[in-house]
């Protein structure tokens, strides 16, 4: 590359060929200057990204039960333009496109978020924290249905607001603060059940962690309603009949 000293000489030797003022020919000159050469940037491999661990799922589960690692989902959901689209959307293209049932396409599009960066473990795209804690009892499914409208018994004092219900199916409820509050029921065979509890809205990780740990306990403590002497002798009685 040309010092400056260089350059004023070519500038003069210039402006005596073309008659140019000084400053005319300098332009012309460092317009015409090839740009400097960069050393070439030596390539850094990229950290290898766990998509596993981000989804909150293994490959090889994720791929027994979908048909898919991670990595095709993400591709395919990419190329679906999902991470301009909303959570709800994400899942509607997995239920209705590629076939996936409710429960697999909402853990798959919660994984894509994750792995794409548009929330947090346990966040919602709009900020807030959703928490779930689930429990199997050998109980009937109509027997856990009862045993969870008992809620004072087990609520620990809190109390829950109904909203909305299906028998044996779901319970839609609201929290002390109004966040919602969701139970959905499942029957495991002829005498064994599961309750899910989703409590969404929640204003931080903190509270999030906070109520996981509350919800858990309340599940053991519904646990121990049901399993009471006066439980247990009834259900004697029914297998008697």
């Amino acid at each position: 590359m040309p010092t400056q000293k260089d350059l004023k000489r070519l500038v003069r030797a210039r402006m005596k060929k073309t008659g140019e003022s000084y400053t005319a020919a300098r332009a012309r000159l460092v317009e015409k200057r090839p740009p400097p050469r960069r050393a070439a940037l030596r390539a850094v491999p990229k950290p290898a990204v766990d998509l596993a661990a981000l989804g909150g799922m293994s490959d090889d589960t994720l791929a027994k039960k979908t048909g898919h690692a991670w990595k095709e989902w993400v591709r395919l959901l990419d190329a679906a333009g999902a991470a301009k689209r909303s959570h709800t959307e994400i899942a509607r293209i997995l239920r209705e496109d590629r076939g996936l049932p409710g429960w697999w396409s909402q853990m798959v599009a919660v994984g894509y978020e994750r792995i794409r960066g548009l929330r947090e473990r346990g966040q919602n795209r709009d900020g807030t924290f959703a928490v779930g804690k689930s429990k199997v009892y050998p109980v009937p499914l109509a027997e856990l249905w009862k045993g969870f409208l008992r809620c004072k018994e087990w609520l620990d004092g809190e109390k829950l607001r109904m909203s909305t219900a299906k028998k044996h199916k779901v319970m839609r409820m609201r929290w002390s603060d109004g966040t919602p509050v969701e139970a959905t029921f499942f029957a495991k065979g002829a005498t064994k059940s599961q309750v899910h509890i989703e409590h969404r809205k929640l204003a931080s990780r903190a509270e999030a962690e906070r109520m996981r740990a509350f919800w858990g306990a309340c599940l053991v403590r519904l646990g121990a309603l049901m399993r009471t002497p006066e439980r247990a002798k009834q259900r004697v009685v029914k297998a008697r009949r």
